[in-house]
């Protein structure tokens, strides 16, 4: 944390950032990175939610449940993701805050696993660990809504 965190304040010295978390397997890493940052910075959330198509041949579809509340527009945004897989959620994300027209918007990740990525030139500017493809639990990662709350990750049995 405090590599990523001393990094980001280098990277925004004197900008106004905004740092956008995705709830909510993001928001332990978010606490934690927000307190490594020394530099003013302002936070918010987004929600995100998939969901099967089912008309569609079963392509995994992508709704927005919960808004920023902070209008972007001029903003430095800094997602802060759990984990970045496919990164089909992510560009999603990121096309739709790019129609807000922030002065920029980078990612920074917890968890990257950039051998399953099926969308190019995604901004993962900022990479916590690049793991194996594996399930983890604890650290805000859960399974079935439990387990987000040990202090550190743990390889799931499923």
């Amino acid at each position: 944390m405090r590599e990523l965190g001393a990094q980001i304040a280098e990277d925004y010295a004197g900008r106004d950032l905004l740092l956008v978390a995705l709830l909510k397997a993001s928001f332990v890493f978010l606490a934690d990175l927000s307190r490594a940052i020394p530099t003013l910075h302002q936070l918010d959330f987004v929600e995100l939610a998939g969901y099967d198509g089912g008309t569609t041949g079963g392509h995994s579809r992508v709704r927005l449940l919960q808004d920023t509340a902070i209008p972007l527009t001029g903003l430095d945004v800094l997602l802060v993701e759990d984990v970045v897989d496919t990164g089909l959620t992510l560009n999603y994300l990121c096309k739709l805050l790019a129609l807000r027209e922030p002065a920029s918007l980078r990612v920074v990740t917890l968890l990257d696993r950039p051998y399953r990525r099926l969308v190019e030139n995604l901004p993962v500017d900022y990479v916590g660990f690049t793991v194996p493809d594996e399930f983890f639990v604890g650290y805000g990662f859960d399974l079935d809504e439990r387990w987000r709350n040990l202090p550190d990750l743990h390889l799931a049995q499923i």
